[in-house]
């Protein structure tokens, strides 16, 4: 079968399996376009074609280790929980898998802003013209202003009654300046300074923390890997990943620590030690802080 490298918003649908539960198809919103799927339990590797309009993927219940590669290249994998989001403007062709974890539906919303609309939003941000949109890609990202706002266009998608068009396009409107302040791609808009650090340098690091996540964490033998300062190295870490180097860790231990309770019967303070807690009560309390419940409650 012929490689399809590239497709519509509303063709990308037909490439991944899973069931549709809303969407804003049939609504007069030009700017926006919404859908919420089920998402299968495990899916194999398959090949995403390449969507005009930045693709904004939004994890609304469930947790999953979510696998992409470039064609060719090597696996990079996020675990990824309630509120963790995926942003892809990749204009290649790209290849996923995934596997879910626990008993919790994987339910994801895929939103589309439409290019005239982030045009708009990227100029006011950087104050002129812009001769293409990019932004940043972003694997198994946290960010709570995103959050808030794709939970009031989920409700509003799923309520019963009538949903408003205008509505969601003024959810659209604060979601694109939002994007634009956060998550613009510099070097691709021509903007002269970098704000977020390069994705073959994040990779890396991101694959030392996850290789030993016992270990106490470092920031000076972190920033050392890609040839930085500390300063320079954690305000880029955060500006790509919304988190500082230290909370970003603390996350993926949570990760892993989500997955065992869920997926082995090793007792809670086994698993502490695990994700690098000596002391049981500072796990719970860590545990709780991140998950919002402790490792008890989440195992019952």
């Amino acid at each position: 079968m012929a490689l399809i490298e590239r497709t519509s918003a509303q063709g990308l649908e037909a490439f991944i399996r899973g069931e549709r539960l809303a969407a804003s198809d049939d609504l007069a919103a030009r700017d926006v376009l919404v859908q919420i799927f089920n998402r299968e339990r495990e899916e194999d590797s398959f090949i995403v074609p390449a969507v005009a309009e930045p693709l904004l993927v939004w994890v609304i219940s469930g947790t999953a280790a979510v696998e992409e590669r470039v064609l060719g290249g090597n696996w990079e994998i996020s675990h990824v929980a309630k509120g963790d989001f995926f942003l892809t403007s990749s204009t290649q062709p790209y290849e996923m898998r995934w596997r879910v974890h626990g008993e919790e539906a994987f339910e994801v919303m895929h939103l589309y802003l439409g290019i005239a609309l982030l045009e708009r939003a990227i100029g006011e941000v950087v104050g002129g013209s812009v001769s293409a949109v990019r932004l940043r890609e972003v694997s198994g990202g946290r960010d709570e202003i995103l959050s808030r706002l794709l939970e009031q266009i989920r409700i509003e998608l799923t309520r019963h009654h009538s949903v408003s068009a205008l509505y969601l396009e003024g959810l659209a409107q604060c979601l694109a300046i939002h994007l634009a302040r956060e998550y613009l791609d510099n070097s691709a808009n021509d903007i002269a300074h970098r704000n977020a650090l390069p994705a073959y340098k994040l990779r890396r690091v991101l694959a030392i923390m996850e290789a030993d996540l016992q270990r106490e964490f470092n920031l000076r033998e972190l920033a050392e890997e890609v040839d930085m300062s500390e300063y320079h190295f954690s305000r880029l870490f955060k500006k790509a990943t919304g988190h500082s180097p230290s909370q970003f860790f603390i996350r993926l231990r949570m990760a892993k620590a989500r997955q065992l309770i869920l997926e082995t019967g090793r007792s809670i303070i086994d698993i502490g030690l695990e994700v690098g807690y000596s002391s049981p009560s500072h796990f719970s309390q860590v545990f709780k802080r991140e998950v919002g419940v402790t490792p008890s409650q989440y195992r019952r």
